[in-house]
């Protein structure tokens, strides 16, 4: 029987108390113990139904689902060796074992080393914050993961005091700021409460006792307060909201060591914030305090005239309240309450001290603030699906085998990460393991993924790495490194290595005397030679060459004499899908010898019966002419559409693989191209095979593309145009 249940399955509103949703999901996990180890399951649920009991109530209580309450009580299950995750993704299919998976992936993350300086180690952890939230794909694993930290904070007496430390840190480094930017601030105090208590056990006996009331009393003498304020405010006619909070105690630490204040300097401790419409109100309201209790000197901050830097807007303000003892009251508007909840005065964020934006953490925040609200009336399966592609990071955070964080940009590759490490790691690069596996240098990375970089004794970058047919390098500060490197390589080596590239392009493009010298004038330099030595650098790539060839001959087909204009048929035209202009009304076809492709200079041939065929002008068959056939010679010139394609032939040669054609096709399907026609030949005696590929193009530059994708497939030795 699957123990698994949606979304759908379990109601988010009131129908079902938030204790039978915990109740059945600790019965489904408990009947799978039983069926999985039998006698032995009696010894590990009686240990365990206290923890999970407690455990599955503070879940359900925050409006989560079952599977969420089941992947909290599997997953410790699998670090203990109790069950494995194949067992679970059996028995738990769907929601349940993804969960799983991703609490799984989540301890792995934020057990990464700390870094070796305190500026480093802020930095590690502000990235692995980031990492945490952009690496699961079920943002509910995090809080999943947060109640498991406040439970083992509360029972953390039954630990060694190394684990208690260790808790203590991660919870005020990890685990309390994120439930923080989640919205989840009740967590947040207790967690940060508890790990002050483990982790300075002195600082928190002494704020504690220094606290004259204790907690409940505080807040029964805020309820009195706020209720005087309310009425007062109504007198005036003024509609507000007001919600009062009294500090735990790790914020009152954190104040007197941040401002180096005794406990009875700070005055915040007990607070009310109040929410009016309009600013003139926010005055109004200060004026009220004013009148009700005796304002303290020097305690009154307007951040509605004077912003904070982060656009914070508020006024604060300190007073003796009931009974003598300091009250802070925040006044704002609305609006500005929202901006400093959910903008870039987001209270988490001046707090963390963050100074950026991050517009992806911030869909996944929102979301999921929404799907913890009480009130919300979607259930989760829209919520998800509604989620879609704000779920797509626009960062990405990977890390090395030491736990090193690097921060990229979506779509960056292990060479990126390379570049990102070291630029010599990055020169020196010849191969990666993502997650311990060899993969391409092309490959795509996630975040979470842990990168191995595989180096060489002496720096060799390639210059296909600076082609962006190919796919090597999606940050375009590697792409810069990389220049630079070729930049400062000797000249006569580079001139070299730009007349091979020069050499391939115009070979495989079947380009017939190309025009070097408005090639050199079209990159504004001052012979063929700085060409060649800009394409050995990296400066100029060879898909820059195949594209500057467009307007070259373009202009060489405007040039040509041109005999009589007359349109083709309108049968011809459908079928071929071009537009030549030739003599006569005389049909027109493209030679299948040389496949033209727009702007190639032509030739045109009078057949006997099939009216004109069109040739490039190199072709051979066009050249080995005798003198009596030359006179069936026209002149032709191209008047279509760039956005239409022509029919090219292109050769490739290489060794016989397995699922060679299948790799070809895709090449060819990722380019969203069409094919003609296909055919191949193969060779036994040398284990080799030639494919006859012709695909719809439509000039020069999409040519180039498809031969360099091409040439990058595994066993592809040569891609070419058809001669």
């Amino acid at each position: 029987m699957n123990s698994d249940h949606s979304l759908a399955s379990t109601p988010r509103g009131p129908s079902r108390r938030p204790e039978s949703i915990a109740d059945e999901a600790v019965e489904s996990v408990g009947a799978f113990i039983a069926d999985r180890l039998g006698d032995a399951a009696q010894a590990i649920l009686a240990g365990e139904r206290e923890a999970w009991t407690a455990v599955s109530r503070m879940i359900a209580d925050l409006n989560l689902d079952i599977p969420c309450i089941q992947s909290a009580l599997l997953a410790p299950l699998i670090h203990r060796g109790i069950v494995d995750q194949e067992a679970i993704g059996a028995r738990f299919e769907g929601k349940t074992a993804d969960l799983v998976q991703g609490l799984l992936r989540f301890e792995t993350l934020r057990s990464l080393p700390a870094g070796d300086s305190v500026t480093e180690d802020r930095s590690r952890i502000d990235l692995l914050r980031k990492l945490l939230l952009a690496a699961v794909d079920d943002v509910r694993v995090v809080v999943v993961h947060l109640v498991l930290t406040l439970h083992r904070l509360r029972t953390a007496a039954t630990l060694s005091s190394d684990e208690r430390l260790r808790l203590a840190q991660e919870g005020l480094d990890i685990s309390a700021p994120l439930a923080g930017r989640l919205g989840v601030w009740q967590y947040k105090w207790e967690i940060e409460d508890l790990s002050l208590r483990e982790s300075d056990p002195q600082a928190y006996r002494s704020i504690a006792a220094s606290l004259n009331q204790r907690r409940a009393d505080r807040e029964a003498d805020l309820e009195v307060a706020k209720q005087r304020l309310e009425a007062e405010i109504a007198k005036e006619g003024i509609e507000s909201e007001i919600s009062a909070r009294v500090k735990h105690i790790h914020s009152i630490w954190r104040k007197m060591q941040r401002k180096s204040l005794d406990i009875a300097q700070i005055f915040d401790q007990r607070a009310l914030r109040v929410l009016v419409e309009s600013v003139a109100q926010c005055y109004t309201v200060l004026g009220i305090v004013h009148s009700l209790w005796t304002h303290i000197p020097r305690e009154f901050d307007d951040y509605i005239t004077r912003p904070k830097p982060n656009g914070y807007q508020s006024l604060h303000t300190a007073v003796l309240g009931p009974g003598g003892r300091t009250l802070e009251v925040q006044i704002r508007t609305r609006e500005m309450h929202a901006q400093a909840e959910l903008g870039v005065a987001a209270h988490w964020r001046y707090k963390e001290g963050g100074k950026g934006v991050d517009s992806s953490q911030d869909s996944r925040i929102s979301w999921l603030r929404h799907l913890l609200d009480p009130d919300a009336s979607e259930d989760g399966d829209s919520l998800l699906a509604s989620l879609g592609k704000e779920l797509d990071a626009e960062r990405v955070y990977a890390f090395t085998p030491r736990g090193d964080i690097f921060d990229l940009p979506m779509g960056s590759t292990p060479l990126d990460f390379a570049y990102q490490v070291h630029t010599q790691v990055g020169h020196r690069c010849r191969g990666a393991k993502v997650n311990g596996r060899i993969v391409p240098l092309t490959h795509i990375l996630r975040s979470g993924d842990q990168i191995e970089i595989l180096t060489a004794p002496h720096p060799r970058p390639s210059r296909d790495w600076l082609n962006p047919n190919l796919g090597y390098l999606g940050n375009p500060r590697s792409r810069a490194s990389v220049r630079n490197w070729f930049k400062q390589q000797d000249r006569e080596r580079n001139i070299v290595d730009g007349q091979e590239i020069w050499d391939r392009e115009i070979k495989r493009l079947r380009i017939e005397n190309p025009p070097k010298e408005k090639l050199v004038e079209r990159f504004n330099l001052a012979g063929f030679d700085d060409l060649l030595a800009a394409m050995g650098r990296g400066d100029i790539s060879g898909a820059q060459i195949a594209g500057a060839f467009q307007p070259w001959l373009q202009e060489s087909r405007l040039s040509t004499p041109k005999t009589v204009r007359a349109p083709r048929s309108d049968r011809h035209k459908k079928s071929q899908g071009v537009h030549i202009q030739g003599v006569g009304n005389l049909l027109t076809q493209m030679a299948r010898c040389c496949s033209p492709l727009l702007n190639d200079p032509i030739k045109g041939y009078i057949t006997r019966g099939r009216g004109v065929s069109i040739h490039r002008s190199d072709c051979r068959n066009i050249l080995n002419l005798v003198d009596r056939e030359r006179a069936r010679l026209i002149d032709v010139e191209w008047s279509g559409d760039e956005q239409e394609t022509w029919p090219v032939e292109i050769v490739i040669e290489a060794h016989d693989r397995k699922n060679l054609l299948r790799d070809i096709t895709s090449v060819v399907s990722g380019e969203a191209l069409n094919i003609v026609a296909m055919d191949l030949k193969s060779d036994a005696s040398t284990n080799t095979v030639i494919v006859n590929l012709t695909l719809d193009l439509r000039g020069i530059e999409q040519l180039s593309l498809v031969l360099d994708r091409l040439l990058q497939l595994p066993n592809v030795f040569e891609c070419r145009r058809r001669a």
